[in-house]
């Protein structure tokens, strides 16, 4: 998950457990409210009935009259027992079912004087009321039907709003992430571009003195000392690979001339031909070296021209069939070849022939009969060439380090060789986006399949 996903849900769901928090304490205190002006209202109503009472100069003639006048049962549904010191009935507003009551209650009014309770349905609020030198026992009930109904409306609405902000809250959070955190992407997007190649490029420095604009500038910094670290090393090989290049070419000169005269011994012919083999292998290291120095994974795409791998093959072998004129090669294209082939990639042929001039000498050097089998396949999705020779197998736990470099198998053991080879091949490959398999089909049989990507 991108650091700009996680800051946006962090802070989407610290900001809606914080509103449902208010959302609750905002239930809670209106239903405290409804509770509260509903008990005042229950209050009221006693005292105004405590009220008519004592005024009344005939209450059971007066009550249907007073009360059907004063009626509260439209918003509260209310009931009122009115009993007299006896505890007696002496009023009700029920009319047309059979009246009960809890005798409990009125003993405990005797106590308590005031009792509301709302815990049973509907809620109660009675008293005991002494009035013109008479008690009576008042008992008020009823459902605060007006109240609830709010209640219930607020909770919907605060779902809703909970629902509604907690949405809003996570795409604003989103978007604005992405717009305080365009600068480090920009920035990512910079570095991402910096290679090998191009680390003189300086990534832009915000005018701002923030945290992004320091990073920016550190990275700059870094890539500096980086870019003379690089072109240190660049200059160093290069110019390594060109002084060595010299003296070598003049070897390898002096040394055909030698093996030209005729007066040497066997043993000495032998010798100068074998460091002439050495020469020439030094000589191709170093110009795969320079050749290499000049491209990276990156810039090598901007130097593409079409390649005829089968052009490349012949060349190569020609190459190599200098230094070893007894290598033979059988050149086969596979019949699942497509009949619209073209046998051509997109590539650069210096560094491709020098892949194929090192899997030609492995051939040469650790083959058993000095013949190497190469077969192009094509199909609509790839092309691959396989290079294929007799001679002692690599065993499975070289395998998995076979172009690493300086690695050499068990089969080459008294075979002069730098072990850089098959690196390098590698290194080509992977810059042409294909990729590069050893296998043994057989006891005696190695197998290098070279694979490009369409």
């Amino acid at each position: 998950m991108s650091l700009k996903r996680k800051i946006a849900l962090n802070l989407s769901i610290a900001f809606s457990l914080l509103f449902g928090i208010v959302m609750v304490v905002i239930y809670m205190s209106f239903n405290d409210f409804r509770r509260d002006e509903f008990k005042e209202r229950f209050r009221q109503r006693l005292e105004f009935t405590s009220h008519f009472i004592s005024k009344s100069k005939d209450f059971e003639e007066e009550a249907p009259v007073f009360f059907n006048e004063n009626s509260d049962n439209i918003l509260l549904n209310e009931t009122i027992l009115i009993f007299n010191g006896q505890k007696e009935l002496i009023y009700s507003t029920i009319k047309d079912r059979n009246v009960s009551w809890d005798n409990a209650l009125l003993k405990e009014l005797d106590r308590n004087k005031t009792i509301y309770t709302e815990k049973t349905q509907p809620e109660i609020y009675a008293a005991l009321k002494s009035i013109n030198g008479e008690n009576y026992y008042i008992l008020t009930s009823a459902f605060d039907t007006n109240g609830k109904s709010k209640l219930e409306y607020l909770k919907y609405l605060l779902i809703a709003a909970y629902v509604m902000s907690t949405l809003l809250i996570g795409f604003f959070s989103y978007y604005f992430m992405g717009q305080f955190l365009r600068p480090l992407e920009d920035l990512n997007k910079e570095i991402s571009e910096v290679t090998a190649h191009r680390l003189t490029t300086q990534i832009p420095v915000q005018p701002s003195n923030d945290e992004i604009s320091i990073l920016a500038k550190s990275f700059n910094t870094m890539i500096a000392r980086l870019d003379d670290v690089f072109q240190s090393q660049r200059d160093f090989t290069a110019s390594a690979s060109h002084e060595i290049r010299t003296p070598i070419t003049r070897m390898a000169f002096q040394l055909e001339n030698l093996i030209k005269l005729q007066q040497h011994s066997p043993e000495t012919l032998s010798s100068l031909k074998q460091i002439q083999k050495d020469v020439y292998q030094l000589s191709d290291l170093t110009n795969s070296l320079l050749i290499l120095t000049k491209f990276d994974k990156e810039n090598i795409q901007t130097l593409y021209e079409e390649v005829r791998i089968d052009e490349v093959i012949f060349e190569s072998y020609e190459a190599v069939e200098k230094s070893y004129p007894n290598l033979k090669m059988d050149f086969l294209i596979s019949e699942n070849t497509s009949e619209n082939a073209l046998l051509t990639i997109p590539g650069i042929q210096s560094l491709l022939d020098i892949v194929f001039i090192n899997l030609f000498k492995n051939a040469a050097v650790y083959s058993d009969n000095m013949e190497v089998d190469v077969l192009i396949t094509e199909t609509n999705s790839d092309l691959t060439v396989d290079v294929v020779s007799s001679g002692n197998v690599i065993e499975e736990q070289d395998r998995s380090k076979l172009f690493e470099a300086f690695m050499r198998g068990n089969n080459s053991q008294n075979i002069s060789g730098s072990g850089l080879g098959l690196r390098i091949v590698k290194r080509i490959v992977e810059y042409h986006g294909a990729e590069i398999l050893y296998s043994a089909p057989s006891e005696k049989t190695n197998q290098f399949s070279v694979i490009f990507k369409k």
